[in-house]
C-alpha cells in the first residue's frame, strides 16, 4: 500500500511528464504554423514582385491616357481575387493550426481530469475518517472545472465559426465590388 506522499509524488510527476508533451506538442504545432505563414508570403511577395513587374510593363506600353487606364482597371480584379485568395489561405492556416491547439489541449485535459479523479478516489480510500466533506468538495470542484471548460471550448468553437462566416462575407463582398468596378471599367472602352 503506498503512502499518501508516495501517490501525490507520483501523480505529480506523471502530470508534469504529460505537461512536457503537451508543450512539445504545441510547440512543434506553433512552428509548423508559422513555417506555412512564412512559406506563403514568400511565394506571395515573389510572384508579387512578377506580377508588379510584368503590369508595369502593360502600363508603360500603353499608347494613350484611355489604355493607360483600362489596363489599370483590368489589372486591380486580379489583384483584389488574389489578396482574397491570400486572406483565405492565412485564415486556412490559423482555423487549422487553432483546430489542432484545441485537440491537444481537450486531450490533454481529459487525462488530466482522468488522473485527478483517480488520485481523489486512492487517496479517499486511504483518507481518515471525518474527510467525506473535504473530498467531495475537491470532487464538486473538479466538476465545476469541468462544467467551465466545456463552456470555455464551445464559446471558442463559436468565435472560430464566426470569424470564419465574417471572412467569407468580406471575401463574397469585395469579389463583388471588384467585378463591379472591372465592369465599369471594361465598359468604358
Amino acid at each position: 500500500m503506498f503512502s499518501f506522499q508516495e501517490t501525490l509524488s507520483a501523480a505529480t510527476k506523471t502530470n508534469l511528464e504529460s505537461q512536457l508533451a503537451l508543450i512539445s506538442a504545441l510547440t512543434n504545432k506553433t512552428f509548423e504554423s508559422f513555417e506555412k505563414v512564412v512559406d506563403l508570403n514568400l511565394n506571395v511577395a515573389k510572384t508579387s514582385l512578377e506580377e508588379s513587374s510584368a503590369n508595369v510593363q502593360q502600363l508603360l506600353a500603353a499608347k494613350d491616357v484611355q489604355e493607360f487606364f483600362s489596363l489599370s482597371a483590368a489589372q486591380a480584379q486580379p489583384s483584389a481575387e488574389k489578396a482574397l485568395a491570400y486572406g483565405r489561405h492565412l485564415a486556412t492556416i490559423a482555423s487549422s493550426t487553432q483546430a489542432e491547439f484545441t485537440k491537444a489541449a481537450e486531450a490533454q485535459i481529459a487525462e488530466t481530469n482522468r488522473k485527478v479523479i483517480a488520485l481523489v478516489e486512492e487517496i479517499s480510500k486511504n483518507a481518515p475518517a471525518g474527510s467525506e466533506n473535504a473530498i467531495a468538495f475537491v470532487k464538486s470542484a473538479i466538476g465545476n472545472a469541468n462544467a467551465g471548460y466545456e463552456q470555455l471550448s464551445k464559446s471558442t468553437k463559436q468565435a472560430v465559426e464566426a470569424l470564419e462566416v465574417n471572412i467569407n462575407a468580406a471575401a463574397s463582398q469585395l469579389t463583388q465590388a471588384s467585378a463591379k468596378a472591372n465592369g465599369r471599367a471594361s465598359s468604358k472602352k
